[in-house]
């Protein structure tokens, strides 16, 4: 296999997952920090789409996050990630995934940018993504990860969006009544792989 390139941003949620899957899968990679700003032309030529994660690979672009993640498991993946196996956790992974992608990511954009929708107050936005937060505080209180006994794509997928929601107010994220998730949470954090990727 040839070194991949992937075009990222930093703190970009969609980025950070995808980063995590291909430095846990040891792709070797070259990563270019794009300018969201001045996005490069050598990304936009690969992606029309014109955001990150973009992926240049073996003469293929992958431009999605999550087959990102897939295309990396697949050439790697010695904890199990994707739950071989296990298809009532493969059933899991795929609901959690889809809510966050399509429900949960809405509420947090508008909770993190109130301004921008002044139809309604920030906390009624926080109130509709503690939705999701429930489910997942829900699923923690049997087990230390979402979709299994280890960590799985569906932790991996989820978390960036988690850590975004609490860093919107990180005094009102330590005080709510979510202790499973702050705990999971905390431990991704803490994690040698969350570190790495996020090294500037």
């Amino acid at each position: 296999m040839n070194r991949a390139t992937l075009y990222s941003f930093r703190r970009c949620p969609y980025a950070m997952r995808a980063r995590m899957a291909l430095r846990y899968s040891a792709v070797k990679l070259a990563i270019v920090e794009v300018s969201l700003k001045a996005k490069p032309p050598q990304m936009l030529a690969l992606s029309s789409k014109g955001t990150v994660p973009v992926l240049q690979v073996d003469g293929k672009v992958i431009d999605e996050s999550l087959e990102i993640m897939r295309w990396s498991l697949a050439q790697h993946d010695p904890d199990n990630w994707r739950l071989l196996g296990d298809l009532e956790g493969q059933a899991l992974t795929a609901a959690l995934i889809e809510e966050n992608d399509q429900v949960f990511k809405l509420h947090l954009n508008r909770y993190k940018y109130p301004e921008r929708h002044p139809e309604s107050p920030l906390e009624h936005y926080r109130a509709e993504g503690e939705v999701f937060l429930r489910r997942l505080e829900a699923l923690l209180e049997t087990r230390a990860f979402l979709a299994a006994n280890h960590q799985s794509l569906a932790d991996v997928a989820l978390m960036p969006f988690v850590r975004q929601f609490a860093h919107v107010d990180r005094e009102w994220f330590a005080r709510a009544p979510y202790p499973h998730l702050q705990r999971w949470l905390q431990r991704f954090l803490d994690s040698e792989l969350f570190v790495a990727i996020m090294a500037k």
